[in-house]
């Protein structure tokens, strides 16, 4: 039997087309969502097209909300088709009618056998210890011994001499004996196609030239190049890209930040770029480069640097990852993105805001993560007085600490220069009057500015919440003991 064949990421003569096919059974995992990534990579490298195929045969578990999520997270991610997607249930007629052809072309055979003989040969070869293995006799029956009104199946007639070697982009050369091939369901009793006939029509049909997939399929493609060969239709090249692990090296699970895409986003606060870099990482290598643009993805993605061992996801690593692509990104973005948090925690940011927001992203993105921690950080922008205080920042408001706050609020109050020169000239200043460091005089303003102990340098916070703002905060805190006048 001839087997497909493809040389280390070379495109061939035909066209690249690629394609990422998900069962809409639940969000975007992780895995899908690297999948999609390399498809979209190698069409994009090669000049090609990178398609999209909703899998949704399995019509109980399939769901609207599940296909939604898989476009959202794709489109997000910048991971759009290059057409319209394809519906694999709404192709179901042309699955049976390639069955029905390899029915009439003596490839495929209808299989009478019940699921109780089925269950019974099974549990036999499970007592004599041998691989179960399908060995129909409706095999090569004549038609006239078909039962009248009996349900059938029907079954491709795999090979059962030789061996079938597939020269895989990932995997290298893969060989299986053809004797461990069974004779595969391809259309149900009630005339529904199965996966394994479905996803070879549908590839055929699309153009696929490249199946790049995780090497869970590895198996299939042995069972996939029986129809391919019988309908006569072109080999497409394989690629079976090793799975994600978690850090410990276990199957990657919940536990390990194995999340749907969209929770990436929503939950974490990730950045799409941040992700796209991260899966990109997941498996495959340009030497030493760890900050990847799109563009340099582009130009340098090859599926013979895709690893053969898997690859262990690492939340931390993606979220330092995260604070690379924060610092280098927009500010007026981010403020939208950070005020859409803040509404969502039922913190209106109005244009103003929106705008005071954008303003204080250079000094409040230096040391965050991700999203979550720039919502947090920028908290004190839009508090309301009296300000909350946690506990740390109410400790260092001491009475002495309050003293020193009304001292402050009388000098800044008498000072028309507020801006981060200024300010910073005049508490300096005003540190080396009274003889203390200026950690003396900033540590608790910074607690009655923000209620926290942690923030953009002080200098920068006055400016942001400007001169009034600033005062009342000030004064509200030097009042308890101070007397002094907000």
């Amino acid at each position: 039997m001839a087997s497909g064949s493809a040389s280390g990421g070379a495109a061939g003569t035909k066209a690249v087309v690629t394609r990422f096919a998900p069962s809409p059974t639940g969000y975007l995992h992780i895995g899908g969502a690297r999948t999609a990534l390399f498809n979209w990579l190698f069409a994009r490298h090669h000049g090609g097209k990178y398609l999209l195929r909703i899998e949704d045969t399995d019509r109980a578990r399939s769901t609207e909300p599940a296909i939604e999520a898989i476009f959202d997270g794709l489109s997000w991610l910048g991971l759009g088709g290059d057409e319209e997607p394809v519906f694999q249930f709404a192709r179901s007629d042309r699955h049976a009618q390639v069955a029905a052809q390899m029915l009439d072309t003596g490839h495929a055979y209808r299989c009478y056998l019940t699921p109780e003989e089925l269950a019974e040969r099974r549990q036999k070869a499970q007592e004599e210890r041998r691989p179960f293995r399908i060995d129909s006799e409706w095999r090569d029956a004549d038609p006239s011994t078909w039962p009248a009104d009996a349900p059938w199946v029907v079954r491709m007639k795999a090979p059962r001499a030789g061996e079938t070697t597939i020269e895989d982009l990932v995997q290298g050369s893969v060989t299986v004996k053809n004797e461990e091939i069974d004779d595969f369901v391809i259309l149900r009793s009630d005339g529904t196609p199965t996966y394994m006939l479905a996803v070879v029509v549908d590839d055929h049909d699309m153009g696929v030239t490249h199946v790049l997939r995780g090497d869970d399929h590895l198996n299939n493609a042995f069972r996939q190049l029986v129809i391919i060969e019988a309908m006569g239709w072109d080999v497409p090249v394989y690629g079976h890209v090793p799975l994600i692990h978690g850090s410990d090296g276990a199957k990657l699970s919940k536990r390990h930040g194995a999340l749907g895409v969209d929770s990436y986003r929503d939950e974490l606060g990730i950045l799409p770029e941040a992700l796209f870099n991260y899966l990109l990482r997941l498996g495959w290598g340009h030497g030493d480069d760890e900050i990847i643009s799109r563009e340099q993805a582009v130009a340098w993605f090859d599926m013979a640097d895709v690893g053969k061992s898997p690859s262990r996801f690492d939340l931390a690593k993606l979220q330092n990852l995260n604070g690379h692509y924060l610092r280098e990104a927009d500010d007026a973005r981010l403020a939208e993105l950070v005020a859409a948090r803040l509404s969502a925690s039922g913190q209106g940011v109005d244009a103003s805001g929106a705008a005071l927001l954008a303003r204080a992203m250079p000094v409040l993105k230096v040391r965050a993560k991700d999203l979550n921690e720039l919502a947090e950080g920028s908290g004190f922008l839009f508090a309301k007085r009296p300000l909350a205080m946690s506990e740390k920042a109410s400790a260092l408001l001491t009475d002495e600490a309050r003293q020193r706050l009304g001292t402050v609020h009388e000098r800044l109050s008498g000072s028309a220069d507020w801006t981060l020169e200024g300010l910073e000239d005049n508490l300096k200043a005003l540190a080396g009057e009274l003889e203390v460091g200026l950690g003396k005089l900033a540590q608790p303003l910074r607690a009655a500015l923000t209620g926290q102990t942690t923030s953009p340098g002080i200098f920068d916070v006055l400016v942001l919440l400007g001169r009034e703002e600033s005062l009342a905060r000030i004064g509200a805190q030097a009042n308890v003991s101070a007397g002094s006048q907000a």
